[in-house]
């Protein structure tokens, strides 16, 4: 009883630690480099959508490229619905240092959506941008993808403190109530189908890892069907970082085996030359497919759901609009299952990965799982 209450409080503080990482990183991949942009060209710029603002025709056409990249790019503000002036979005904080003046801390709202100039910064095209062409600006704000992370592990955190606490109230012999009813399959899942069938006695180690691998990318992917929430699994900064951990979480752990398998595979000598370069590459292209994998099913599922919903604004017609909304309603059902396919999949690849660096083998270099059968089965 005690070692599972210990899974689940390892767990909990793991995911802690990890959205700290994540955290960290994406702030850090927002920071743009410095830009210089005359001040004629910052004029024109905002001059020319503020005509345009003006100028609108509600008959015009709709850009649904536009749409859907708002959707699935990030943004200084939570945008909910509407457009320009008339739209409504949760402002963030805007954090920034620059080379002059220091850090810098407002709300997004200053902007007015980009229409506006305060303390000399202006949005352009989600960018802040400085009147001073000699300003160096790096950006730290707290933006929509930043957001949602904070409140997804938030949740998790909360979420699995409280499952963890039920477990040392009431024990693990008796019947799971309420949340521990629906997380504590899943739990298990990850612990024994994913965990000890790939890594063997030997996974114990990595269950709290691949725990807060799985439901951070659930959750994150669930929230991301939500027409206002931000697609924070279709941002390749944050795809990145789950490769890169599990890159490091990989590597280090390797045994012997894995190392002697890379730099001395079993192979004739005469083709160490072509086969140790791509060893040496495997151990990067692989998280490499973990990133582009969920990075491209996420953002994909986006955007054509976006875009069969545009198909009635580009024929203007309501004919298409049952075709149009059944297709993407069809979709739509499709991206609940890929939401939970995609966060399995790239748990059980990362439980793959781990297994084979840490698998032990016999002296004819073959994999040795008597062992960790035996420990699976205890």
């Amino acid at each position: 009883m005690t070692s599972k209450i210990s899974a689940y409080k390892r767990f909990s503080s793991t995911c802690f630690v990890i959205f700290a990482l994540f955290l960290s990183l994406s702030l850090r991949s927002t920071a743009s480099e410095p830009v210089e942009h005359s001040a004629e060209e910052m004029n024109a710029t905002v001059g020319e959508h503020t005509e345009a603002v003006k100028e609108h025709d509600p008959n015009a056409p709709v850009d649904i490229a536009a749409v859907a990249f708002e959707h699935i790019l990030d943004s200084h503000s939570w945008h909910l619905w509407g457009e320009d002036h008339e739209a409504v979005a949760i402002p963030l904080p805007v954090i920034i240092y620059s080379s002059t003046k220091g850090i810098q801390c407002f709300s997004s709202a200053k902007f007015e959506h980009g229409h506006a100039i305060h303390n000399g910064y202006r949005l352009v095209d989600e960018e802040i941008v400085s009147d001073d062409t000699t300003e160096a600006i790096y950006d730290f704000s707290i933006t929509k993808n930043v957001a949602q992370l904070m409140l997804t592990a938030g949740i998790l955190f909360l979420l699995f403190t409280s499952i963890a606490k039920a477990y040392k109230n009431t024990g693990v012999t008796s019947a799971p109530k309420g949340k521990q009813s629906f997380f504590e399959p899943l739990i298990t899942f990850v612990r024994d189908d994913i965990a000890k069938s790939n890594i063997g006695a030997k996974s114990d180690k990595y269950v709290p890892y691949l725990l807060t691998v799985f439901f951070l990318i659930l959750l994150n992917n669930v929230l991301g069907l939500i027409p206002i929430g931000a697609n924070l699994t279709g941002n390749i900064a944050f795809t990145l970082v789950l490769s890169v951990v599990t890159l490091i979480v990989t590597n280090v752990n390797a045994n012997k085996h894995y190392w002697h398998h890379i730099f001395a595979p079993p192979a004739p000598k005469a083709l160490y030359p072509i086969l140790v370069p791509l060893e040496i590459v495997g151990i990067f292209t692989k998280p490499f497919a973990l990133m582009i994998r969920l990075f491209a099913n996420i953002t994909a599922g986006h955007i054509i759901v976006i875009s069969l919903v545009g198909l009635i604004f580009v024929f203007k017609t309501l004919w298409i609009s049952p075709v149009a909304v059944g297709f993407a309603l069809f979709i739509d059902v499709l991206e609940c299952l890929v939401a939970l396919l995609q966060a399995y999949i790239f748990t059980l690849l990362t439980a793959l990965f781990i297994g084979s660096a840490t698998a032990d083998h016999n002296e004819d270099g073959v994999h040795n799982d008597e062992d960790e059968k035996v420990g699976a089965h205890h």
